[in-house]
């Protein structure tokens, strides 16, 4: 996926540090809006891999810190659960504005109990996800036992949540208890995916039965079996992000092989936008990726540069060539790596020279064989057409 940085201003001027992580080789066919949890930020990495798992079905994700958050704007201590619904809703208004709006809201923890309630402001919506989400907000609660008395008397106080400080104010929680989730879920007229670990310590899994009893059909629930209430493991976001995108295409569309109206079985397309610098989208059929170049040379090194790509073919067009010899022949081959490297030459010199090495592994494998499959892999067509001069004939496209 590629990664847009953008700012934008909340309905009270603040401004808000947000990403828009889209797919690649490809345009987004539907947008989702993302509500990290509690004191997090778009930045932890099961957020990322969750988008991931989205981008990689043709989604695009717009995911920002809430405001005095991450790298955002703003005093945490002024902020309440209510602002944080303000902020999605400004997010959407101005995905709205600049891309689309969101068809998605999808939020962890108590972002997911604020997408609850800013789905009703959000026009377009086509569905809503929570995970690990308490049944109301006033759930979080709990985290400030310990300062309660100093917030009652002294109107604030420095709480440590996660090895982090934090300054809550009385209006923090008095928010929190006003601010009812449950009587308005029976009003949400649209379709919600509830996805939550029954191993959550945080947020018992509880919280999403209630949920499930008080929204209206369709509603769906996911049991995330084994996941802590972080997804702090990889797969568990991944998978997150995954089901979400399948579990989409029936309310809101897009399928992930509705990709881009470029896509040819043999075409390469490749595209670069302007403000990544060097971040290329690449494109061969349905497959897609990201090419970059490295930081010293004033790249973001999202992706491999166009010269490893090139030896890259070479690499896999000479091990795939080999395979496919040695199965008719049926010797027996265990292994194929092969290796590629440009040669250091005079850059005078108009042409290049590439380092191939094959290691072939293969305890019955003869020398002999061994040799011929050395002969094979100088035979595949990346081999043959780097040997020769090829003709390129370039054209403008109207």
């Amino acid at each position: 996926m590629k990664t847009r940085k953008i700012r934008f201003e909340n309905a009270d001027g603040i401004e808000l540090s947000a990403e828009l992580d889209l797919p690649t080789g490809a345009k987004a066919h539907h947008f989702a809006l993302f509500a990290h949890c509690f004191t997090c930020s778009k930045n932890l990495n099961a957020v990322k891999k969750l988008s991931k798992g989205l981008t990689d079905k043709g989604y695009g994700v717009f995911k920002f810190d809430f405001t005095g958050l991450g790298s955002s704007g703003g005093e945490f201590s002024d902020t309440n659960f209510s602002s944080n619904v303000e902020d999605l809703i400004s997010a959407a208004k101005y995905m709205e504005k600049h891309y689309s709006s969101p068809n998605l809201i999808i939020g962890h923890s108590l972002g997911g109990a604020a997408a609850l309630q800013a789905a009703h402001y959000i026009k377009e919506l086509s569905g809503v996800v929570t995970i690990a989400a308490p049944y109301d907000p006033e759930h979080v609660n709990h985290l400030f036992n310990d300062w309660r008395d100093e917030i009652q008397k002294q109107g604030k106080a420095t709480v440590t949540l996660a090895g982090r400080k934090f300054t809550i104010k009385k209006q923090f929680l008095e928010d929190l208890q006003s601010d009812k989730v449950n009587p308005r879920l029976h009003k949400l007229n649209l379709p919600l995916l509830i996805l939550h670990s029954p191993q959550d310590e945080l947020v018992s899994i509880e919280n999403a039965a209630e949920i499930y009893t008080h929204a209206r059909h369709p509603k769906s629930f996911i049991s995330l079996d084994g996941s802590d209430h972080l997804m702090t493991k990889d797969r568990d976001a991944t998978y997150v992000g995954r089901v979400i995108a399948e579990w989409a295409v029936r309310y809101v569309g897009g399928d992930d092989k509705q990709v881009d109206s470029r896509e040819t079985k043999k075409d390469a397309v490749a595209e670069l936008h302007f403000e990544d610098k060097f971040t290329t989208d690449v494109q061969t059929g349905t497959h897609r990726w990201v090419a970059d170049e490295p930081k010293d040379v004033g790249g973001s090194n999202q992706g491999p540069a166009p010269g490893q790509l090139l030896m890259s073919a070479l690499a896999t067009c000479s091990a795939m060539t080999v395979m496919m010899y040695v199965r008719r022949k049926e010797w027996p081959l265990e292994r194929i790596r092969v290796y590629v490297h440009k040669k250091e030459t005079d850059k005078s010199i108009p042409h290049s020279t590439f380092i191939k090495k094959v290691e072939l592994k293969g305890p019955e494998l003869s020398d002999k064989q061994r040799k011929r499959c050395l002969e094979i892999a100088g035979r595949c067509p990346i081999h043959r057409t780097l040997s020769m001069a090829s003709e390129i004939e370039s054209s403008l496209i109207n």
